[in-house]
Order: C-alpha cells, then structure tokens, then sequence
C-alpha cells in the first residue's frame, strides 16, 4: 500500500489518498491526529506528505505519536516523502494552520544509528529513536530555492554558494525542503 496522506485536493494516482476534511474528497477519511491510524502494522511501502506536517502536532505528544504512528504502519525499508514550507518562509509564516516548523536535521534524531553514535560520543542530543522506539535514515534533503531565485540561480547571477550562505540569515530565500526518509526494521 501507498499513502497520500494529507493529500487536500492533490490525489495521486496509484495511492490511497488519505485526509481528515470529507469535503475535498479523499478515498479515505482519517484524522491524523487521532490514534490508533486505520492501518495496519507493516502494511505501508510508501507514504508522501506533501505540505501536511507542519500543520500536525501542535504538542509534543501528537507530534511524537504521529511519527511512531507512522513507523508502525511502514513495511522495513518503507519511502517516506515529507514536503514542507521552510520554516523562514512567508509560506510558512503567514498561515495560521501551521503549527511546527519542520527541517530534516529532527529526524536525525529518529535514527538508532545516529543515537548510538552519539551516546558513544557523550553528546547531548535527544535519543527519540531509542525513547520512541522507531527507526528512520534520512535519504535525501533538497532545498527548494524561492521563485525568483531559481532564475537567478540557473542564470549564474547568483551561486549555490551565495544562496545557501543567504539562507542561513535571511527569509524568503529557501521555499520548500523535500525529505526522503527510510524507515529501518
């Protein structure tokens, strides 16, 4: 099975396009926020959330059960793709629904991996993947730069290097991240 979760009014073919409001007609009705999911354990090989998670998990608790959640229902080597406003984004800012920020450097934190490192190393960093008991690898980070800078970009008015080093301090430069995770059981 693959899940559009969140999918709004964007349904793709060849998944189970899953939201919580009846009104924009997704094959299945389910608030994600509330649990246990309709979905059973190791059923899923692929889940897309597109601008979906920053509009979950206005607590700590539902947040970390969503992401446990969605480790239970994903087959080992399960893809998950997380599409999100960056959080320094008018996107992001302006919408009222959105209640967490989202960047990929969290989910280093649902890596045993990554937390056994860590723990050998005496870092601080908060071992959820061990707390939660869920096990996820980060694949791919794409930086989706704002619309006028992409021209910029690709007409080498500005670099790569200039762009990111912008970022780090300015808003309205990076408009979305893409994620790619793996789930690892």
């Amino acid at each position: 099975m693959r899940l559009n979760l969140g999918c709004g009014n964007n349904k793709m073919d060849g998944y189970l396009n899953v939201d919580s409001q009846a009104a924009c007609l997704p094959d299945q009705v389910v608030d994600l926020e509330t649990f246990p999911w309709p979905f059973d354990d190791d059923s899923v090989a692929e889940i897309v959330m597109s601008h979906v998670l920053e509009h979950l998990g206005e607590t700590k608790k539902v947040y970390l059960s969503i992401i446990k959640e969605i480790y239970r229902i994903c087959q080992p080597d399960a893809e998950i793709n997380i599409t999100v406003p960056h959080p320094r984004h008018d996107d992001f800012v302006t919408d009222p629904t959105h209640v967490r920020p989202i960047l990929p450097q969290q989910f280093h934190l649902l890596s045993k991996r990554l937390n056994a490192e860590w723990r050998d190393e005496g870092f601080a960093n908060t071992p959820l993947a061990d707390y939660l008991d869920v096990d996820f690898e980060v694949e791919d980070v794409q930086w989706v730069p704002a619309d006028d800078l992409v021209d910029r970009l690709q007409s080498g008015d500005i670099s790569s290097t200039d762009l990111a080093s912008r970022a780090m301090h300015e808003y309205n430069i990076l408009k979305e991240i893409q994620i790619q995770l793996r789930v690892v059981k």
